[in-house]
């Protein structure tokens, strides 16, 4: 509790004011990925490795994005540092203790931006839906990461929208509106995303399952897993959730 304390407050000052509510959900998250840190492991280096295989493959290696950069775990960022003449990691907030590693890392190639990717703001005022239009004028982009953001932007959408009258149709629209905006950026693309849940009890047996695209069709993925997001013990000593995943 210490540590999440001092890591809310030395972010704190770090973060617009508009993105400061935010701060605890991701300090929430940090401290969860430590004491998950087993369980989440083989999620966090097939990740990178889907990254890693896209940026090795770009002809080109000028300026790389990562949208929900978040806790770094699952972004192979010293390699993109070394591989791309600039690296930008864009996210709700950055948490101090990540800027932190960067600045020990020594990696001077990596920029941070503050941004709320979701589009939800937009399409609640009935405006155009264009959450990645700001990719445009990023100069010399050769690739677009989208490091387990999707179904963040899903759940977020849904909270927000408790109770309200649009909901369904919404939530989707924002989602595809993100898958929209990777298709159209004059770049290659790499998506990595969870696309549903399932809770499990220790027999094996599955429960309950939700679909976290809201029906939206993502087509096939050039690879999938499951990640134990929720292991036993962490929730409850009887069962966990698997978040399945796919790499496109």
């Amino acid at each position: 509790m210490i540590l999440e304390a001092l890591n809310y407050a030395a972010s704190w000052p770090l973060t617009s004011a508009a993105h400061r509510p935010f701060i605890r959900s991701s300090v929430n998250l940090w401290a969860r990925a430590n004491r998950c840190a087993k369980d989440w492991a083989e999620h966090e280096t097939r990740t990178k490795a889907a990254i890693l295989a896209r940026a090795q493959a770009c002809r080109q290696q000028r300026t790389v994005v990562v949208l929900g950069s978040g806790l770094l775990r699952d972004v192979p960022v010293v390699e993109l540092a070394q591989l791309f003449d600039t690296v930008v990691l864009v996210d709700l907030v950055h948490l101090a203790s990540v800027r932190c590693w960067i600045v020990m890392k020594g990696l001077k190639n990596v920029r941070l931006i503050e941004r709320d990717l979701s589009g939800l703001d937009a399409a609640l005022a009935g405006q155009t839906l264009e959450p990645l239009s700001f990719l445009r004028q990023v100069p010399y982009l050769d690739l677009v990461v989208s490091a387990n953001l999707l179904s963040q932007i899903g759940i977020g959408a849904t909270r927000r929208l408790e109770g309200h009258p649009a909901s369904n149709a919404i939530v989707p629209q924002v989602i595809s509106a993100h898958m929209e905006g990777l298709a159209q950026v004059p770049a290659a693309t790499c998506l990595v995303t969870d696309i549903s849940y399932t809770v499990v009890d220790r027999s094996g047996a599955r429960h309950e399952t939700v679909d976290l695209m809201h029906g939206v069709d993502l087509g096939p993925g050039l690879g999938e897993w499951d990640w134990p997001v929720i292991p036993f013990g962490e929730e409850s000593r009887e069962y966990r959730i698997l978040h399945h995943v796919i790499a496109k």
